[in-house]
């Protein structure tokens, strides 16, 4: 195949690299748990774009699905923490780039009449190294308010996340563009420095989502340091999307309705009503009493999936494994300040029975996470031997921590040199799953003389961007496991109102040019090797602490037709154009 990521071990999946956390080895379990999973849909719609929509009913067909948290945004990137997990089902729903990506993480037009590749010379190499991707935008596209899309926003689009003192849009894939030109109002041209091979995702849904020129120009060009203060971020969001944001009510719902211009054909349902229910077990009970048919993003526990399936008549779980769940270490101000030597992680991982947790807490279903590379992936076998791994060893964990002159106290727990005990603050979000492992560590720890502080971040803060990133200890997370989180660029820093992928801060030059490098390296060889790099930088200086991969459920009432779970790359609304009611 001539795509140029073909050039790489197999298709490179977004920017993030998400999908290098599928764990394909494990759907066969799953596949017991989870009967009568439906074949996927198609990823175009069945209704030519532009053509007329069917005639419908009278009735409105209504879906109520239901997540986890409160998203004041619809634009995702806004969203801070955890809550952006399930803000970008939001996201997905209301607004769509110029190419999507489906859960296998194949990316496909939306907008554009193509994903450039190097068969249809959409994408070329240059002489100088550098290279040009050009998209043709589809006819007839539009905004939610009927403002026709053209090339021009997609020149703002990259002004704006390519500024500087606008952080919370940026990243560092931005530095390898020389300049964006729109030769037309239908096409635009991206001519880059230097390779880089998510270079194809630059205007899908997370690299750099489309912004309306005619809505955002004026008030971006009078004022940046208010930029992102903007009603249009939230209730009055106006997007591309095969739904419209009719009602956004903090604390309660949003709806949305189906956008009769959308590119791909008029959605088969009318209105979708997304509650916003906190309390996971408000949540699963909803879902048995038929007031939720459908959960989107990252909302269920596998135990709890396992209790829906158990009780649940009127619906299905479809599970996939996508994410890891990783502690990260405080590089910035840490208390107590050995969390920032490496002697003292790697004794923690020593003393973590990971194996416990993934039995415990997933229905074994899930399995130790020793790096953040999949071992279904294809690259696994080119960096296994780069992994530094920390087996569950309890004497070598507290031997290494006498090592680093840490003395235990008469109550088990280590001492500093000042005779402070060693007691660490754990902070995690409200999930389930997330304060079952939580409590887990509190349990464990103290077994190899550490004690833990736990912390379950309350609903108020969840949206506090300086207090998600200035923890004292470790935060415990399910993400995506993402190699471009560990760039200093991400790092969650006053400078940028703390905003990020990188929740440790922590911030390596080494590491930068590492993960640089591989991003920039299209021969396959040598983009194995620098991932190789990468990969041992990271275990070997513990700067994550993996614990297992994550199982995510996916509650499907039987009414709905073509919905499926999620993916790596997309959550379930990723086709909600498609979406159907039975009957």
């Amino acid at each position: 195949m001539m795509h140029p990521r073909t050039l790489v071990k197999g298709r490179a999946r977004r920017w993030v690299m998400r999908t290098w956390t599928r764990i394909a080895g494990m759907f066969f379990a799953l596949a017991v748990l989870v009967a009568g999973c439906a074949p996927p849909p198609s990823p175009t719609s069945s209704q030519a774009p532009g053509a007329p929509s069917p005639q419908r009913s009278t009735a409105l067909n209504r879906v109520v699905a239901g997540i986890p948290s409160d998203p004041p945004f619809v634009y995702n990137k806004l969203n801070v923490g955890g809550v952006g997990g399930q803000g970008s089902a939001l996201q997905e729903l209301t607004h769509v780039g110029l190419t999507n990506y489906d859960p296998r993480g194949t990316l496909y037009p939306r907008l554009a009449e193509a994903v450039p590749t190097l068969d249809n010379g959409l994408w070329k190499l240059l002489p100088d190294g550098g290279m040009e991707t050009t998209w043709t935008i589809r006819p007839n596209a539009t905004w939610h308010d009927g403002t026709p899309f053209t090339a021009e926003d997609l020149v703002f689009t990259a002004r704006v996340v390519q500024d500087r003192e606008l952080a919370v849009f940026r990243h560092t894939a931005y530095e390898s563009i020389e300049s964006v030109e729109a030769p037309d109002s239908r096409t635009i041209v991206v001519t880059w420095k230097r390779p880089f091979i998510e270079a194809d995702a630059m205007f899908a849904q997370e690299l750099a989502a489309p912004l309306p020129r005619h809505l955002l120009e004026e008030a971006y060009a009078e004022s940046k340091a208010t930029f992102t203060e903007l009603p249009y971020w939230g209730r009055e969001f106006v997007g591309t999307g095969p739904f419209k944001v009719k009602e956004l009510e903090r604390g309660s719902h949003l709806l949305v309705e189906a956008f009769d211009g959308y590119i791909l054909g008029r959605p088969q349902i009318d209105q979708i009503e997304v509650r916003f229910i906190a309390d996971e077990t408000t949540l699963v009970a909803n879902i048995l009493a038929g007031t939720v048919e459908l959960t989107l993003a990252r909302a269920l526990s596998a135990e709890q999936g396992g209790q829906i399936r158990e009780q649940w008549n009127d619906g299905k779980i479809e599970i996939t494994s996508d994410d890891w769940y990783v502690l990260y270490p405080q590089f910035i101000g840490a208390n107590p300040a050995v969390i920032t030597d490496a002697r003292f992680r790697r004794a923690l991982l020593h003393g973590t029975d990971r194996q416990q947790i993934a039995d415990t807490l997933e229905g074994r279903l899930s399995s130790i996470t020793h790096a953040i590379i999949s071992p279904s992936r294809p690259q696994y076998k080119e960096i296994e031997d780069a992994i530094v791994r920390y087996d569950f060893d309890p004497r070598r964990a507290i031997q290494l921590i006498e090592n680093i002159g840490l003395t235990r106290g008469p109550d088990g727990i280590f001492r500093d040199a000042a005779n402070q005990r060693i007691e660490i603050e754990i902070n995690t979000t409200r999930l389930d799953a997330h304060q079952k492992m939580l409590f887990t560590l509190t349990d464990q720890w103290p077994r190899i003389g550490v004690a833990v502080d736990p912390v379950v971040i309350p609903p108020q803060r969840a949206q506090d961007a300086e207090y998600r990133a200035i923890f004292p200890g470790f935060a415990l997370q399910g993400h995506p496991a993402e190699v471009i989180r560990f760039h200093s660029t991400e790092a969650r820093l006053p400078e940028k109102n703390f905003r990020g992928g990188n929740n440790s801060r922590y911030m390596n030059p080494d590491l930068d040019t590492l993960i640089d490098r591989y991003f920039a390296t299209i021969p396959k060889q040598e983009r194995n090797q620098a991932l190789a790099q990468v990969v041992r930088h990271m275990t070997e200086n513990t700067v994550p602490l993996p614990i297992i991969w994550r199982v995510d459920p996916t509650a499907i009432g039987n009414r709905l037709q073509n919905v499926m779970s999620k993916g790596p790359d997309a959550t379930q609304a990723w086709n909600s154009h498609e979406w159907d009611l039975r009957g």
